[in-house]
């Protein structure tokens, strides 16, 4: 089982504060300057990215690694496909 408190992010985008579309088209933006296999760590406040980035990740072919809640945000991981 992968523990995502032991993932080591290769970038991390601050998105806090940002409501629905703007983590998602800014971890878009992001993530393409990314090699394959290369993982992002997105942080941010709004609820709706916990449907957002698994379903986007789904589409597009990245892997959704997970989401860690903390005390009023949340850091989500993303591993580049492809």
């Amino acid at each position: 089982m992968l523990n995502l408190n032991d993932i080591k992010a290769d970038k991390t985008l601050d998105a806090k504060g940002l409501e629905c579309p703007l983590p998602l088209l800014k971890a878009k933006k992001i993530i393409d300057t990314l090699e394959s296999g290369q993982v992002l760590e997105i942080i941010g406040t709004d609820e709706g990215s916990k449907v957002d980035l698994p379903g986007w990740c789904e589409r597009v072919g990245h892997s959704y690694l997970g989401v860690i809640e903390e005390a009023g945000y949340y850091k989500f991981y993303i591993k580049k496909g492809r």
